[in-house]
């Protein structure tokens, strides 16, 4: 069953989600050759806790930390340790939380230092994806033309979409209905409505869409071998179109100048 928000619950969502936005700008200014991944995550639950939030990933299902980092061919769900950042990776955060009983969750992916040419463009495509899936998030329309909008834009420059791991609607719980996939046919699927909050992530991979999980039962990395990147808002559907709430200015110019 999908959970309609009111107006009052998606200002608490979009208040979680400038508190989400602000602690992922701190881990992209703190990423560096060097730097441990446990560092960013214990970085990451101070500043949560210091604005009065709980970080939601810590304990979800076991997951044992607050922050998902992911670098290079790891998809998702990486773990973080004492690896250490290295000039040339590609490190994807995944990140949510709770405030007020309403559930933010973003991820973003972050070159380091120099990438390659390959890398960078993988990374561009891929954010384009989650700006172009925000923008076909439009009250009347169907959930299929997210999910499609974000499988054409990625094969279009070559890549492909995972598919064992999708988005979700998101509120008083991380994982609501419905699921939001980055594939699918335009015209299908649940109705867009206002009020339905949804966490849009695409996973875009430089090979194949095939992924396994390590034996750590959480890291999510791709079968080839080959890089992998990842984007994620948390967006409400209004009467006035898309509102990402884990941005402080809402749906955006960025947004607009891709819709064309």
């Amino acid at each position: 069953m999908i959970n309609l928000k009111t107006s009052h619950e998606i200002e608490l969502m979009a208040r979680a989600g400038i508190v989400l936005e602000g602690v992922i700008e701190e881990l992209k200014q703190a990423i560096r050759p060097g730097v441990r991944t446990i560092e960013l995550d214990r970085l990451a639950e101070r500043h949560m806790r210091a604005a009065g939030a709980r970080p939601g990933f810590l304990g979800y299902h076991g997951f044992p930390n607050s922050v998902c980092i992911s670098i290079n061919d790891e998809a998702v769900h990486g773990i973080p340790g004492r690896r250490r950042i290295a000039e040339g990776d590609i490190v994807s955060l995944d990140l949510g939380l709770i405030l007020d009983g309403f559930w933010a969750d973003m991820g973003c992916t972050v070159p380091v230092g120099k990438v390659s040419s390959e890398a960078e463009r993988l990374i561009r495509v891929t954010e384009e994806c989650l700006e172009i899936a925000v923008q076909n998030a439009q009250p009347g329309g169907r959930l299929g033309d997210i999910s499609a909008a974000v499988q054409r834009h990625a094969e279009a420059g070559g890549f492909s979409v995972i598919r064992q791991f999708v988005g979700h609607g998101i509120g008083r719980q991380m994982h609501e209905d419905p699921q939001v996939p980055n594939f699918g046919v335009p015209g299908t699927g649940p109705e867009l409505r206002p009020g339905m909050t949804l966490a849009i992530e695409p996973m875009v991979n430089q090979g194949s869409p095939d992924v396994y999980i390590k034996p750590d039962g959480w890291t999510v990395c791709t079968s080839d071998g080959a890089l992998s990147a990842y984007f994620e808002h948390t967006v409400a559907i209004t009467r006035e179109g898309p509102r990402v709430l884990t941005r402080s200015h809402g749906a955006g110019q960025k947004n607009q100048r891709l819709a064309g």
